[in-house]
């Protein structure tokens, strides 16, 4: 969770009477944090946004935003590179369930270049990270990364 996603989450709970977190379970990808760490951190960085709430789900997710009575997805889009695979992504949720309408937004311009990657490499490498990230998520990947992240 970098400040690029915060600053997204933010806009969209101004903008939704309900925003909902979505953290996708997904057995391909290797996080530094389990799911229920990512969910922790997540509301943690929200606590303060009433109408935000973190959940984790399995299977499509146009299917769990119907089961939560939802009607749009937001995704944050940081650059052009990004656009490719997120249309591609918008079209076929689209074409899997056309009720459900798929918003891209773009973060502040101070924070475009931010991805969890990134944030990910330089705190490995001993780069101080708290300017991307809120201090939750510092402290945890410091704890995770051992003294890697402190700086």
């Amino acid at each position: 969770m970098t400040n690029g996603h915060l600053d997204v989450i933010q806009r969209a709970s101004r903008l939704f009477d309900r925003v909902v977190v979505a953290i996708a379970r997904n057995g391909s990808k290797q996080p530094l944090f389990t799911t229920a760490e990512r969910r922790a951190l997540i509301e943690q960085s929200t606590d303060s946004l009433d109408n935000v709430s973190v959940d984790i789900f399995e299977g499509l997710l146009v299917e769990y935003v119907e089961r939560q009575s939802g009607h749009a997805v937001i995704r944050g889009l940081r650059a052009l590179s990004d656009f490719e695979y997120e249309f591609q992504m918008a079209l076929m949720n689209r074409k899997l369930n056309e009720k459900v309408e798929t918003l891209f937004m773009m973060p502040r311009a101070s924070y475009s270049f931010l991805s969890s990657h990134l944030v990910k490499e330089i705190a490995t490498l001993g780069g101080d990270v708290s300017a991307f990230v809120t201090p939750g998520v510092r402290e945890a990947l410091t704890e995770r990364l051992g003294q890697a992240g402190a700086n």
